[in-house]
């Protein structure tokens, strides 16, 4: 299947500075007087020392294996390079790394699978916390427990064996931390709601190298905060407990129409997000074809085993029967490993962004929409929008509250393009081009942008609505100096 095919659900994290995260010196100059005849010598960080209390790794830029172990899923950013990368092998390696950092002025930046789009999970002159080997998993009466470095093929595999699954995104390399903090749309996303709304408690290091187990009644307002505000922003996430749901058999169906249907694509598939019941789902991809034409197709799925309904509705909304139709039924597993392309991920270069859509757009709105694509088309720019519903489930704010701002909303518009593994600045200025045509296409009916497809030149309140207010204030609160601090973070 294809790269956007697979990206379907989570697409899974570009920018266009790398030096934007947040410079920080890595060590305090120390300067005695000019009569003593001496000169600035630095008061490094006690890095052998440190690196002696962990029970995981430390990885300096001199050390063996630095050059693989700093890297993100986007090869973009393999030219950041952290001072140091810490591979946390426990919760207790988190609080170590935590304070290690604060005290020697470090900005530290949690990584689980590595996947955002603007690099947030490495940093120049700073500490890059790595959780990925925090990935164990265990399953109990209804609930798992899953490590935050935790991949999300792992996690689906291990649970299949139980009977059992979870609404998540699909790129299997995808850590479950970066997921479900920052929302975690998904297949499911209708019938069962976001990853977040499942979750029942987490356990998380904060600012000040102190642990907390947080729940809908033990610190609640943390515990809210944290479900949807994405992360790096709050403290480090170690552990989730989550409700699980059935790993039932799926019917999926795939429909393809022309480009001359797509204005009629686009409106029945908005009828269908809003109509469809909560046992249906199917996303919309408008895709630009490097012979200047555009491929338009709707991926679904129904829970109740059997798409054939489910495509017929769809069909009906658009008032055209689909030009190409494939109807079939998958097990869990094999649902999960079409929806990932398989049980791993290539690293990937691309540039994307997002809007929330907060109802049905007009005729001319559409019309804005397929011309942004097929601008891109012309250009020979490989780029896609692709339109995740929302509704059923997900409009419903779960027990304990989230944080998570668009209940309201239709769905969401990503912007992606894809690029070389190291794009020249032409490359990615036109990928940016088609991401910002976008974005001015959908303007009348965006409520903001959907934080696991974070962007650079946007500013960082658009991903949190009404949330942001009370989310400054658990920030103050469990943050007051502002220890976690990148471009991307809470303010």
């Amino acid at each position: 299947m294809s790269q956007f095919d697979r990206r379907t659900v989570l697409k899974t994290a570009g920018a266009l500075a790398a030096t934007s995260l947040a410079g920080c010196t890595d060590a305090k100059k120390v300067t005695t007087g000019a009569a003593n005849n001496l000169t600035s010598v630095a008061a490094a960080p006690n890095w052998n020392s440190f690196a002696r209390s962990l029970a995981g790794r430390l990885y300096l830029q001199a050390s063996a294996g630095y050059a693989n172990t700093h890297l993100l899923f986007n090869p973009r950013w393999d030219a950041v390079r952290p001072t140091a990368v810490v591979k946390a092998a426990n919760a207790t390696d988190v609080q170590k790394a935590i304070n290690f950092a604060r005290a020697n002025k470090l900005v530290l930046v949690p990584k689980s699978g590595g996947h955002s789009y603007v690099g947030a999970s490495t940093i120049s002159n700073g500490m890059q916390l790595d959780v990925g080997a925090i990935r164990g998993i265990s399953y109990a009466n209804g609930v798992v427990t899953i490590g935050a470095g935790a991949r999300l093929y792992d996690v689906h595999a291990f649970l299949d064996k139980c009977g059992r699954s979870l609404p998540t995104g699909t790129c299997p390399t995808v850590g479950i931390a970066g997921l479900a903090l920052g929302g975690g749309m998904g297949i499911h996303t209708r019938a069962f709601g976001l990853t977040c709304d499942r979750i029942l408690s987490m356990g998380v290091i904060t600012a000040d190298g102190k642990p907390h187990n947080v729940s809908a009644t033990v610190e609640p307002d943390l515990f809210w905060a944290l479900r949807g505000s994405g992360g790096g922003n709050l403290g480090v996430v170690t552990s989730f407990r989550i409700s699980t749901i059935p790993a039932t058999k799926l019917g999926f169906f795939r429909l393809t129409w022309t480009e001359s249907q797509a204005a009629a694509v686009v409106r029945g598939w908005q009828m269908f997000a809003q109509t469809a019941p909560i046992t249906s789902w199917g996303n919309l991809h408008i895709d630009a074809r490097s012979n200047g034409t555009l491929s338009i197709h709707v991926l679904g799925i129904s829970t109740t085993g059997s798409a054939a309904a489910a495509a017929a509705q769809l069909e009906s909304f658009v008032g055209v029967r689909a030009s190409t139709r494939s109807i079939t039924v998958k097990t869990h597993m094999e649902a999960v490993k079409y929806l990932g392309g398989g049980t791993t991920s290539p690293r990937t270069g691309f540039l994307a962004g997002s809007d929330v859509l907060k109802g049905p757009m007009n005729a001319a709105t559409i019309t804005a929409l397929l011309g942004a694509v097929k601008a891109a088309a012309r250009a020979k720019t490989p780029a896609s929008a692709i339109l995740d519903p929302l509704g059923g489930q997900a409009a419903k704010q779960p027990a304990g509250g989230a944080s998570w701002a668009w209940r309201s909303a239709l769905g969401v518009v990503q912007w992606y393009s894809g690029t070389p593994a190291h794009p020249t600045t032409a490359q990615l200025k036109t990928a940016q081009t088609f991401i910002t045509n976008g974005h001015r296409a959908v303007r009348a009916y965006s409520a903001g942008g959907y934080v696991n497809y974070v962007e650079t030149g946007r500013s960082v309140s658009t991903y949190y609505g009404a949330s942001l207010p009370r989310l400054q204030t658990v920030k103050k609160k469990y943050d007051p100096a502002n220890f976690f601090h990148t471009t991307y973070t809470l303010a």
